[in-house]
């Protein structure tokens, strides 16, 4: 079949992606910017890529018109805390209208469970998204899940940060609210599953795993299968601002994600019982054995997709192709160079910079300027990196955004995402002489801009001479 993959850049998009090819599909990738889009060459040669934003809409559609299935896997809960739901609604107009010159057959939609009269602004959406693509022409399955655990997903990380960094918790009463946990592999499941199967046309499946459990009890079986003493105390009263900053600082979310979480926290989310498991096959795992399941993929290095990688400073949201190619004037450079002996464990060291390994030199520094953008917005160092030691353009890493990753050049190409009044780069390269090259360039957006350059010197003068001569030797 051909599939038309939206949101591909999601932590379940690119997933999905490897599902599809395993089965054969002909893919075609919908997404925002191209260069986002976080698989390796080889998965990127095997499928069609489109450009395009459901709330800007091209001129020309780009979508073929031989399509015979459509995922729609577009949320925008990281976008904004007040008018995403106005948001998601407008993409789902939108992408019916883009879709009506195809041949599409069916429609296949990942919700939320919503069991409640009364839900949270975000599960409401997810429901008015659900009915504007059911009252389409287009034969529409609706999957609806509740918190996803799998390595890499933003439940599964919001959950580890908090047991990981938080012996002792004091938190709101909507830790004991109930909610229905399912394996990422058992989500994968369903939506290939329903993939072209007409029975399930024009329906909506609730999915969950074995267990139903609170919040709390989440956290407590997480610690228990990581061996930490924990202690969690509810208090009555906590806003929900005051929840979602807590939520922002102590763990890797956004803070528009942990608004928007929060207000979901206190909604019930169980799945109502139904046949589709057992119709295809499913074998449904425990909440303990997708966390098992999950550990096993982070210490074999193996997750294939995180949360994190869709996530992007709102300066930046939209295609960033444009900055590959690094400008030479009106710019403010630090260059550095130093001869290597060891020129592939050099590219080794510069492909596995960053998130665990840190930035081999004053790594506190890095850590101080990774809080403070967290402070004003941004992004900080809490993206981390998906893979320690593979890396492909459109990644993130940290705050910055993998623009080129061409081992076979020996040349790494950063962008930063995180808040500076201008643009930066960070570029690594070895040439054929084995002398590494590290350029750090910033186009200063007026006056703030060269103020900050210039009040950072002090900082890059050995924090850049200290990284590069660790690349080279290793030292």
């Amino acid at each position: 079949m051909k599939v038309l993959l939206t949101g591909a850049n999601g932590y379940i998009g690119v997933r999905l992606l490897y599902e599809l090819l395993k089965e054969d599909h002909e893919v075609v990738c919908a997404v925002r910017s191209a260069s986002r889009l976080s698989v390796p060459d080889e998965v990127r040669s095997q499928v069609e890529i489109i450009e395009i934003d459901f709330l800007d809409l091209p001129e020309v559609n780009p979508i073929p018109a031989d399509i015979d299935v459509a995922y729609y896997l577009i949320h925008s809960m990281t976008s904004s805390t007040e008018s995403f739901d106005k948001m998601e609604a407008d993409s789902a107009t939108n992408f019916l209208e883009q879709l009506a010159h195809t041949s599409c057959k069916q429609i296949i939609y990942l919700s939320g469970i919503v069991n409640q009269d009364v839900l949270s602004k975000h599960l409401l959406s997810r429901k008015r998204v659900e009915e504007i693509l059911s009252a389409s022409d287009i034969p529409t399955t609706v999957l609806r899940a509740g918190i996803i655990v799998g390595s890499g997903s933003s439940s599964f990380e919001i959950i580890r940060d908090l047991c990981e960094k938080l012996p002792i918790m004091i938190t709101p009463k909507w830790v004991n609210t109930k909610t229905h946990p399912i394996a990422i592999r058992n989500v994968m499941s369903f939506l290939i599953g329903v993939l072209g199967r007409e029975v399930s046309y024009n329906q909506s499946y609730d999915i969950g795993g074995k267990n139903v459990l609170t919040y709390k009890q989440m956290m407590q079986q997480y610690s228990e299968n990581r061996n930490l003493h924990l202690t969690i105390l509810t208090v009555p009263v906590m806003t929900p601002k005051l929840s979602s900053y807590w939520l922002y600082f102590v763990t890797s979310t956004s803070y528009k994600l942990a608004r928007n979480l929060v207000n979901s926290m206190s909604v019930e989310v169980v799945a109502k019982e139904n046949s589709l498991a057992e119709d295809l096959g499913i074998e449904l795992y425990t909440y303990k054995e997708a966390l098992n399941m999950a550990f096993a993929k982070i210490e074999q290095n193996n997750v294939a997709s995180s949360w994190k990688d869709s996530m992007v400073s709102g300066r930046f949201k939209y295609n960033i192709n444009k900055f590959k190619q690094v400008p030479r004037f009106g710019c403010l450079r630090d260059a550095q160079t130093y001869k290597t002996e060891e020129p592939e464990e050099a590219l080794n060291r510069i492909w596995a910079i960053g998130g665990n390994n840190g930035y081999y030199y004053a790594d506190f520094l890095w850590k101080i300027r990774g809080y403070l953008d967290k402070l004003f917005g941004g992004v900080g160092l809490r993206r981390g990196r998906t893979n320690q030691t593979k890396i492909h353009s459109g990644d993130s890493l940290d705050f910055w955004r993998v623009l080129v990753a061409d081992r076979q050049e020996r040349r790494l190409l950063l962008f930063a995402e995180m808040r500076v009044p201008g643009e930066a780069w960070l570029e690594f390269e070895i040439d054929e002489d084995n002398v590494v090259h590290q350029t750090a360039t910033f186009r200063p957006r007026g006056l703030w801009g060269r103020l900050y350059w210039y009040s950072m010197l002090p900082f890059h003068y050995f924090i850049f001479a200290g990284m590069i001569k660790h690349i080279a030797t290793g030292k």
